[in-house]
C-alpha cells in the first residue's frame, strides 16, 4: 500500500486523517493474466491503483476487439464512463500480466468525497489526467499517419512494445498488425 500512498502523495499531498481514512478504505486484490476487471454491459463499481502488472481497455466491435488503451504501474484504472455515470459500460479492462492492484468502491470514494476535500481534488486530478491521455488518442487516430502513430509510441511508450502483444499494439494503433510489421521492418 505504500506505493499507492506515496504515488498519490507525489501529484496531490493529503492531509494525514484524509491519507489514513483513504488507506482504510483500499483494498488490495492480485489477480492472474486474463482476468477482467470489468465486462461490457456491467456497471463497474471500483476504481483500481495499479501497483504491478499491466492491462488493457478494449471494446467490441463486430466481433473485433479494439483496444484503445493500456495502463502500466502506478496507474489510475477503471471504466471510467461507467464508474461516473453508474450505467453499464461498453468496453472490457483485461489484465495482460499478473497485477496488484488497490481497489475502492464507488459508495467508499464518495464518502471519502464529501468528507475530504483534498481527496476530492485527488478524484479531479485522475479524471483530467484520464481525458487528457484520451484527447491525445483522439488527436493521434484522427489526424496521424500510421506511421506516425508508431513513431510516438516508439518515442513515448516504447515499454509498451515491450511488454504487450503486438495484436494488441496493432488494435492500438489503428492498424492490422501486418501494416505494423511492415513499418517494423523499415524502421
Amino acid at each position: 500500500m505504500k506505493s499507492v500512498l506515496d504515488h498519490i502523495n507525489q501529484f496531490c499531498p493529503l492531509r494525514k486523517v484524509a491519507l489514513r481514512n483513504l488507506s482504510e478504505a483500499l483494498q488490495k486484490v492480485e489477480l492472474p493474466k486474463g482476468s477482467f476487471l470489468t465486462t461490457e454491459g456491467k456497471i463497474c463499481n471500483h476504481v483500481y491503483f495499479l501497483e504491478t502488472g499491466c492491462l488493457r481497455g478494449f471494446y467490441n466491435l463486430d466481433g473485433k476487439e479494439i483496444t484503445y488503451w493500456f495502463a502500466f504501474e502506478n496507474s489510475f484504472v477503471t471504466s471510467f464512463f461507467s464508474f461516473i455515470s453508474r450505467k453499464p459500460g461498453v468496453e472490457n479492462v483485461q489484465l495482460l500480466e499478473d497485477c496488484t492492484l488497490w481497489s475502492i468502491s464507488y459508495d467508499e470514494l464518495q464518502q471519502l468525497y464529501a468528507k475530504h476535500p483534498d481527496v476530492e481534488r485527488l478524484g479531479r486530478i485522475m479524471h483530467e489526467r484520464y481525458y487528457v491521455m484520451l484527447e491525445e488518442r483522439f488527436v493521434a487516430n484522427h489526424f496521424k499517419e500510421a506511421r506516425e502513430r508508431y513513431e510516438n509510441l516508439l518515442a513515448n511508450s516504447p515499454h509498451i512494445l515491450q511488454r504487450v502483444p503486438l495484436g494488441y499494439v496493432a488494435s492500438y494503433l489503428g492498424i492490422t498488425q501486418e501494416t505494423l510489421s511492415r513499418i517494423r521492418s523499415k524502421a
